[in-house]
């Protein structure tokens, strides 16, 4: 099963390409098969997404908006920090 995953940004193209980066290498080394789309906050809500990966200023604001979960990530480059916030979706979204 793929998961589709949203990166979010003010605009939808800077440092969200960069957390799809980080989102999709990660996901790879876990053996994860994801999709995932840059966007910017307007676009996002309403997206459809199984969780959307962000800042920690517009996850406070997607989190009050959306249903789907929503992961606040301080460094888009880290693989650890970004590792973390997969394994806490996966926690809850475990295939049956």
């Amino acid at each position: 099963m793929a998961y589709k995953f949203l990166a979010v940004c003010g605009f939808g193209v800077g440092s969200s390409m960069v957390l799809k980066m980080t989102l999709e290498k990660v996901a790879r080394e876990r053996g994860i098969e994801v999709e995932v789309e840059t966007m910017d906050l307007s676009s996002a809500k309403g997206s459809g997404a199984d969780a959307i990966f962000t800042s920690q200023e517009l996850g406070d604001e997607l989190k009050r908006s959306e249903k789907i979960p929503v992961f606040p990530v301080k460094r888009y480059m880290d693989k650890e920090e970004v590792g973390r916030a997969i394994d806490d979706f996966l926690a809850t979204h475990e295939e049956v």
